[in-house]
């Protein structure tokens, strides 16, 4: 190891572009070691399937501590994983999910002494005055910083948001990497624009690094929803560029609700999609990172939102153009679909206007109907769908996403796989017609 990388560890992660590559060339390399192994066992009369079944879930551990422990932009992969590994086919994706589950709050935390040189060079050597207690054993950690407990003196709980020392770098590294491999995502990622939704992320990178302009969104998210019978969000106490205090929420994952009644659920995962709508129309803000992990279920039934480092800022809502488009499919007019989405500047080259609609209907097919169903088939069906037209070089690495709604599609697509492992029935439309801009009702 170098100085420097030696230097990236005692900060607290390793920033370098070669010390963050070779962690991450340990996930194939540990592949392939496990398939060597798995060879050997099966020569000696293994079970076949349960060889195969132990490889996995190797290999999600395995994921889980590298991601976890590069936290950055390496363990915001893992983030997404965690929403979309209900793409996969039930026997691949099983081992994988409880433990990219857990790279949404319960990373490898830093080590105590860490976090008090961060509240100390943030808050001042007396620090602790702040405080009547505080808890520096993590409530949650997660990719660019972890979260702890405590009360200030009068009273109030609250939530002590501490960044890890080298966040910054890391994040930008790992988005680099990314940026560079966009080639050879883009195709299994079913043709999205890995460049556009990637450049859009690392130019929010000083933003969502700075906890002072998280502070920002989320105290004008908070004022929005004062007193909101549905939604909360924590009021902001104090913030510096590391360290973000703000009211602490007592309540259950949002994935908590996973194996409860369908009542539950529905009802769970319809107060989930219409706060990622009410953002932008009630906040101007929309919340750029939908994973389950930055959102609560709360005792009195109301869904409490956390973490606004990453937002779209929207001030005058959705872009109106989004209810024109997705009404024109729902009727099916292919040809004015096709020339609105072009005037937006979605597609990038010569596209058949039958081929465009059949690649696009599986993301509008939620607003088709009333009331739908959103399961882990279902979307399994959608990306096998997806990939396919794009594999063979079809309409989906035809587009591209304008820089407007590079966070728009993630949002989009993330909320709806998370709706997906919730199993939730959803009148989805409703919630279209009440928050987007210039619906036709």
């Amino acid at each position: 190891m170098s100085d420097s990388d030696q230097a990236d560890e005692k900060q607290g992660l390793p920033t370098s572009s070669f010390a963050r590559a070779s962690r991450m060339l340990s996930l194939p390399l540990g592949e392939a070691q496990r398939q060597a192994v798995g060879f050997g066992r099966r020569l000696f009369g293994a079970d076949a399937d349960q060889v195969e079944a132990d490889l996995r879930t190797a290999a999600a551990e395995q994921l889980f501590a590298v991601l976890g422990e590069l936290k950055g932009g390496a363990m915001k992969f893992g983030q997404a994983l965690s929403m979309f590994e209900s793409f996969l086919p039930e026997e691949i994706a099983a081992p994988y999910r409880q433990h990219l589950a857990k790279l949404q709050d319960s990373a490898p935390p830093l080590p105590s002494s860490r976090v008090q040189a961060v509240l100390r060079n943030e808050l001042g050597p007396r620090w602790r005055d702040r405080f009547e207690p505080i808890d520096l054993r993590p409530a949650a950690a997660a990719s660019i910083g972890q979260v702890h407990r405590g009360v200030l003196v009068g009273g109030q709980p609250v939530a002590i948001k501490v960044q890890y020392p080298g966040a910054d770098q890391a994040l930008r590294s790992d988005l680099r990497q990314i940026e560079r491999l966009a080639g050879v995502v883009a195709p299994l990622a079913g043709g999205v624009d890995v460049v556009t939704v990637t450049r859009e992320l690392a130019a929010r990178i000083s933003e969502e690094v700075d906890y002072t302009l998280e502070a920002q969104h989320q105290a004008q998210a908070a004022a929005a929803f004062e007193g909101d019978p549905e939604f909360v969000v924590p009021k902001v106490h104090h913030a510096t560029t590391r360290v973000l205090i703000s009211d602490w929420l007592d309540g259950s994952k949002l994935t908590s609700v996973a194996d409860s009644p369908d009542e539950v659920r529905n009802r769970v995962g319809l107060l989930y999609v219409r706060s990622l709508f009410a953002g932008p129309a009630r906040a101007g803000l929309l919340h750029a990172d939908p994973h389950p992990g930055n959102y609560l279920v709360l005792g009195d039934g109301r869904l409490g939102i956390v973490d606004f480092g990453l937002v779209a800022r929207l001030p005058d809502g959705l872009p109106t153009a989004m209810a024109r488009l997705i009404q024109l499919a729902i009727v099916n007019d292919i040809a004015a679909m096709t020339a609105g989405l072009s005037d937006e500047g979605f597609i990038a080259k010569d596209v058949d206007a039958s081929e465009l609609f059949g690649y696009l209907d599986p993301f509008v097919e939620p607003a088709r109907v009333d009331e739908f169903h959103f399961d882990r088939e279902w979307m399994r069906e959608q990306f096998l769908h997806v990939r396919s037209s794009s594999n063979r070089g079809g309409v989906g690495m035809k587009m591209t996403i304008p820089p407007v709604y590079a966070l728009i599609h993630r949002v989009w697509l993330g909320g709806i796989a998370v709706l997906a492992q919730l199993d939730v029935t959803a009148r989805f439309r409703d919630v279209l017609a009440e928050f987007l801009p210039g619906w036709q009702r």
